[in-house]
């Protein structure tokens, strides 16, 4: 049995009010990220917050944020260009464009490692599956600004090939 990962859940609508005035103003909003020590108010002590062992999925919290922000596309930054399939063998290929369907069917597959590309291919999944009109990459840091407008950039997840919504 593969060991259990507990998640710390972040009071997501705390900052939202906040994040949706800096970005209407122009400002870039770095709003979460992994790292720190996770931290529960468990209700004693009045508002004492207390470290919990839990892993903070960066990749998760940034399509949930994406949600709830009514964003149209979440970019995920990696160290490469692509989402590969067959890493690490003589048969790897990078995905362009794929559709939610093709890419569950990779990660079905068993192509994505649990502690690398598989939380941002999940990530990205959910995102682009909870919503009409949405789009994800994946692609490196380098990529980022092309990313946002540009299907030729990194791997693209849609709804439909045509980017129809059905």
């Amino acid at each position: 049995m593969a060991p259990r990962r507990r998640l710390a859940r972040a009071p997501l609508g705390a900052g939202l009010p906040a994040i949706r005035a800096l970005a209407a103003a122009g400002f870039v909003v770095v709003c979460a990220g992994g790292g720190g020590i996770p931290v529960v108010d468990d209700g004693r002590d009045g508002a004492a917050l207390r470290g919990v062992e839990a892993v903070i999925d960066k990749d998760l919290t940034a399509a949930l944020m994406a949600a709830e922000l009514g964003a149209d596309t979440l970019v995920i930054a990696t160290d490469v260009d692509h989402v590969m399939v067959d890493f690490g063998t003589p048969d790897a290929r990078p995905l362009g464009r794929v559709t939610v369907d093709e890419l569950r069917a990779h990660a079905a597959a068993g192509q994505f490692a649990r502690g690398s590309m598989g939380p941002k291919v999940d990530a990205a999944l959910r995102f682009v599956a909870g919503g009409p009109g949405r789009r994800a990459v994946i692609t490196s840091l380098e990529h980022i600004a092309g990313a946002v407008a540009d299907d030729a950039v990194g791997t693209v997840i849609n709804r439909a090939t045509n980017q129809e919504e059905s």
